[in-house]
């Protein structure tokens, strides 16, 4: 059952900065579905719900000087049909279709899934490697965060009671760059990742990488990247044994709950599985 609430719709962007500035127990909320579960349950009792998910300025996506930019309140089925998205960041729209199913889809919001920062959040290994920042806003002011530095732990972000996550910032990856993301759940369909693996590379003329990103999800407390298994991978060409070195420190990086050290094999499977994938790619053209 709900606890009692005031809901609040504000007509703009400043109206609801206003609104959570009043009170510590005040909370934004755009799709809702991590929030009115935590509700349900008691693990959060907000006597104030700040509606932001039809302001026009959180809404929308853009592409300007280089930079995509995600609104906070753009829903997860969004990053599926967007043609930005297919175009500038692919890896976005991969996630996206694993993500839950249609339903929630519909509803729930790149900026509530950070927000949310569980371990199994499915959008932040896939930012990761897109090197994405986000931006907050509050009554006071802005400022940008690196997306590593944004997501400190289980549950736990950087943002401030009274800010916003106004949007995700992706820096737009250059031609020759090639991305790939796998979730493995229970099922196919409408579960929560048990691990997630994205990775990049980026080639020059002569396929070799001269910038690697990998991060994990689902294997830790956060969602986070593996800088020695990029670093094995720049200055290469792929090859098999250093696709099986980039995997085993991905593995490594990995940390598990006590009963869950399976994952470490997944990661290094699926990661292995990717970085193949992406070098066939290449062969290919």
């Amino acid at each position: 059952m709900l606890p009692t609430f005031e809901l609040l719709k504000p007509g703009t962007l400043d109206e609801a900065l206003e609104m959570l500035s009043v009170g510590e127990k005040a909370q934004p909320i755009a799709g809702g579905t991590n929030l009115i579960v935590d509700m349900r349950s008691g693990k959060l009792e907000p006597s104030v719900l700040v509606d932001i998910g039809g302001l026009h300025e959180l809404c929308c996506i853009r592409e300007k000087d280089g930079v995509l930019s995600i609104g906070g309140a753009v829903t997860i089925a969004e990053l599926v049909d967007d043609p930005m998205i297919e175009r500038h960041a692919p890896i976005l729209r991969q996630m996206a279709r694993s993500f839950a199913n249609s339903l929630i889809r519909n509803r729930a919001t790149i900026g509530g899934n950070l927000v949310n920062a569980a371990p199994c959040c499915d959008t932040a290994p896939a930012l990761l490697v897109l090197d994405a920042e986000v931006e907050l806003r509050s009554a006071t002011g802005t400022r940008r965060i690196p997306l590593g530095e944004f997501l400190v732990g289980a549950f736990q972000t950087a943002r401030a009671a009274n800010e916003i996550l106004t949007c995700v910032r992706v820096p737009i990856p250059t031609p020759n760059a090639r991305t790939a993301f796998e979730k493995m759940g229970l099922r196919k369909i409408s579960c929560m990742a048990k691990v997630d693996v994205a990775v990049r590379v980026d080639c020059d003329d002569r396929e070799s990488v001269t910038n690697a990103r990998v991060a994990v999800g689902a294997a830790s407390a956060v969602a986070l990247r593996v800088p020695k298994a990029e670093a094995a991978l720049v200055g290469t060409g792929l090859s098999t044994d250093t696709i099986v070195q980039a995997a085993d420190f991905a593995a490594e990086a990995a940390e598990p709950r006590a009963g869950s050290e399976y994952k470490r094999q997944v990661v290094r499977g699926l990661t292995r599985r990717l970085l193949m994938a992406l070098n066939e790619e290449a062969k290919n053209g």
